[in-house]
């Protein structure tokens, strides 16, 4: 073959690349840390999943221990375009999701969590949003995933639309379990920001917001959401969601964000004091203990980043 040939089989080779390339719609980002009880249910769902657009999975592994890999394997043959991605160099889901983000093909980014499942024509619902607007965040239901004694336990968010933000009250929010963004605007403010261990879904989302772009709430793109169902994970949980409230009223602060009335710490001890009579419902005992964890955490969260914010 003649040296012009050579050049011209390469060209052809790039020119498909980047067809093919171009035309990959969307990528859903799946973040994974020793998940192997959930991911099969999710992949499975994504498995099922019909578009007549491009669209790929990127599962990317935080650095689990457990099964985990071994059966997001299982489904290389089976899930459109799926890869499996390292980011066990630094913790946390929000490196995860910058990690996917930054190999991903899509014009469109879909986060979504590997302990729930996606509903059906998800993928569908999501490209048609993201077609029509830049920031979008889905529907999240309880029932098929939780039992009934722990629906009782938890506010269920973001059924009907965005999440209210009340810490004090500010810009609304998403949960990354079922949100959608245009690619260039997540690489414009930088992705998640990885110092977040916890509630970065929340300060993504206020950031594109001050960023200029809205966040839409699309009710057809529906997600099944799994909750904690043990005492000591979700007493976890709500505590560092306390810790990262101080975080964020610290950040935005200065961009607006109103002050916090200095008694409303108290209230929130002399509220929990007063419910602990209602306590011998299993579902009551549940929420009273996040609410609890909520409050030790901004104590925590107080203490540790130097602001008055319980």
């Amino acid at each position: 073959m003649s040296c012009e040939s050579c050049y011209i089989a390469l060209a052809a080779h790039l020119l498909i690349i980047s067809l093919k390339d171009f035309s990959m719609k969307l990528s859903v980002i799946v973040p994974c840390f020793n998940a192997a009880d959930t991911i099969g249910v999710q992949l499975e769902a994504l498995a099922k999943q019909e578009w007549s657009e491009q669209w790929e999975v990127i599962v990317v592994d935080n650095g689990s221990t457990d099964n985990s890999l071994a059966i997001a394997k299982q489904f290389k043959d089976r899930v459109p375009n799926l890869r499996i991605v390292d980011a066990s160099d630094q913790p946390g889901a929000a490196h995860a999701r910058n990690t996917g983000a930054k190999v991903a093909q899509g014009e469109f980014l879909a986060f979504c969590d590997a302990d729930d499942e996606v509903a059906e024509s998800w993928v569908a619902a999501m490209g048609q949003a993201l077609a029509e607007h830049d920031f979008v965040a889905g529907r999240h239901e309880f029932d098929k995933l939780n039992e009934p004694w722990l629906l009782k336990s938890r506010t269920l968010l973001q059924q009907k639309g965005l999440q209210d933000y009340k810490y004090p009250p500010f810009l609304p929010h998403a949960a990354s379990s079922n949100l959608g963004i245009k690619r260039a605007i997540h690489e414009a403010v930088g992705g998640y920001d990885e110092t977040m261990l916890r509630l970065q879904d929340t300060d993504y989302c206020w950031r594109v917001q001050l960023a200029g772009t809205e966040l839409k709430f699309v009710d057809t793109v529906v997600i099944q959401y799994r909750l904690r169902d043990s005492l000591a994970k979700r007493f976890q949980q709500a505590r560092l969601w306390g810790v990262y409230n101080v975080l964020l009223y610290k950040k935005y602060r200065p961009l607006g964000m109103p002050a916090l009335p200095w008694q409303s710490g108290l209230l929130e001890w002399v509220r929990l004091l007063k419910r602990s009579r209602q306590l011998s419902q299993k579902g009551s005992r549940v929420r009273w203990l996040g609410d609890l964890a909520r409050c030790i955490g901004r104590i925590e969260g107080s203490i540790k980043y130097r602001v008055w914010a319980l």
